[in-house]
C-alpha cells in the first residue's frame, strides 16, 4: 500500500510538471525578427553578352590559274596595302599564249590592210573586206583574253589588310582555286552577339526613333576596349532553336588591337527607372522560383512568389510585391508558413547601406 501511494504521488507530480511546461510554451513570446519594405530607385544596369569579333572584310586569297607558285612577296601577319603584289604564279605558258595571240593579231591586221587596198581598187567586194575586219576583231579579242589569263598569275591585295597563315609555299604546284592565305581588314571590327526575345523587345523600345545603342567590349583579359561601339544592325530572323537573335556592333580599331576570330563580352548599359529592389538575402528558392516571407499586421508570416527582373550586387530588382509589403529580412530558416513573429522594422535605405561591402 505504501508503494502504491508513492507511485501515485510520483505520477501526479510528473503530470503537474508537464502541464507547467506546456503552459510556459503557450505563453512564450513570438521571436523578434527584422523586417523591411521594398525600395524604389532608378538603376543603371550593365548587361553582358558573349561576342564574336569579325573583321569588316575577311577574304580567302586563292589561285586563279593552275601553275607553280613562283614568288611570295608578303609575310604572315604583315600589313599589305591595296594593290600590293602578294603572289606570282609561273606565267611562262601563258606568256607564250600571249605572244602567239599577238602574232595572230598582227597577221589579221596585215590581211585586213591588203584586203582594204584591193577593195579600194574594186578588185574584191565590200563583203570580203568586212570579213577581214571581223578576223582582226577576233584576233584582238583572243589576244586580250590571253593577257587576262596571264594577269591572273599575279595576285595583288584587293584592300589594305593583314595577311593570314600561308597554306602554300614557294614552288608548290597549285590548281585553280587552291587556298593561298587569308586577308583581313580590321580597321573596323564587327562584334556579333545574341539576345533573347524579351531583351530584344526592351532594346528596340529604348533605341526607337533612329538612335543607336552604345556598347563597350570587355576583352578576354578583362580589360575594357578603348573605343566605344554602336549597335548598327539586327539580324532579320530569330533562331528557333535558341530563341535568340543576333545583333552586330561596330568598333573602330585604329591600333589594330582586335583581330578576326577573337572573343569578348559586349557590355550594354540600360536604365531601369523607379525599379523595385529588395535584399537578395530576403529571398529563398522553391524549385526554380523565388519567394519572400511577407509579414501581415498581426505578425503572421506568409510566403509570396516574386519575379526577378535583374540582379545587382546584394540586391534583386523584382516585381510581385506592393511598396508597403513588409518582408522578413533575416531568420528565414527559423520560421515557416503561418509562423508568428514580432516584427522589428528597419528602413530599407539603411538596410541597403549596410549591405554594401566597404572598399578596401
Amino acid at each position: 500500500m505504501t508503494s502504491a501511494r508513492f507511485l501515485l504521488s510520483a505520477a501526479c507530480a510528473a503530470l503537474a510538471l508537464t502541464a507547467c511546461h506546456h503552459e510556459e510554451h503557450a505563453h512564450e513570446a513570438p521571436p523578434s525578427l527584422p523586417v523591411t519594405t521594398p525600395v524604389r530607385h532608378t538603376t543603371e544596369l550593365t548587361r553582358e553578352y558573349v561576342g564574336q569579333v569579325r573583321a569588316i572584310q575577311h577574304i580567302e586569297v586563292r589561285a586563279l590559274e593552275r601553275g607553280y607558285l613562283e614568288g611570295v612577296f608578303v609575310d604572315e601577319g604583315h600589313t599589305v596595302k591595296a594593290g600590293q603584289k602578294m603572289f606570282q604564279l609561273m606565267p611562262r605558258i601563258l606568256q607564250a599564249e600571249v605572244q602567239k595571240e599577238e602574232a595572230e593579231a598582227q597577221r589579221a591586221e596585215l590581211e585586213f590592210n591588203n584586203t582594204k587596198m584591193l577593195a579600194d581598187q574594186k578588185i574584191v567586194s565590200a563583203n570580203e573586206l568586212a570579213l577581214s575586219k571581223v578576223g582582226v576583231n577576233r584576233a584582238n579579242a583572243s589576244l586580250e583574253l590571253a593577257r587576262v589569263h596571264r594577269g591572273l598569275t599575279e595576285l595583288r591585295a584587293p584592300f589594305t589588310g593583314i595577311v593570314g597563315r600561308f597554306q602554300a609555299r614557294q614552288g608548290s604546284l597549285l590548281d585553280e582555286g587552291d587556298l593561298l592565305t587569308t586577308l583581313s581588314d580590321n580597321s573596323v571590327v564587327w562584334v556579333y552577339f545574341n539576345v533573347t526575345e524579351t531583351e530584344y523587345l526592351r532594346i528596340k523600345r529604348e533605341i526607337s526613333g533612329g538612335t543607336k545603342q552604345s556598347v563597350q567590349l570587355r576583352m578576354a583579359n578583362g580589360e575594357i576596349f578603348s573605343e566605344t561601339g554602336v549597335v548598327e544592325t539586327i539580324e532579320a530572323d530569330f533562331d528557333n532553336e535558341t530563341g535568340t537573335i543576333a545583333f552586330r556592333a561596330a568598333f573602330k580599331n585604329p591600333d589594330g588591337l582586335l583581330r578576326h576570330g577573337e572573343t569578348g563580352k559586349i557590355l550594354m548599359m540600360t536604365s531601369m527607372p523607379d525599379a523595385m529592389q529588395i535584399p537578395q538575402k530576403a529571398t529563398f528558392d522553391i524549385l526554380d522560383r523565388k519567394f519572400v516571407y511577407v509579414v501581415d499586421a498581426h505578425g503572421v508570416i506568409a510566403s509570396k512568389a516574386i519575379k526577378v527582373l535583374a540582379e545587382v550586387p546584394q540586391l534583386f530588382i523584382i516585381e510581385g510585391l506592393a511598396d508597403t509589403d513588409r518582408i522578413l529580412l533575416d531568420g528565414l530558416r527559423k520560421v515557416h508558413e503561418g509562423s508568428e513573429i514580432t516584427p522589428a522594422y528597419l528602413a530599407p535605405d539603411e538596410v541597403i547601406k549596410h549591405l554594401q561591402v566597404p572598399a578596401e
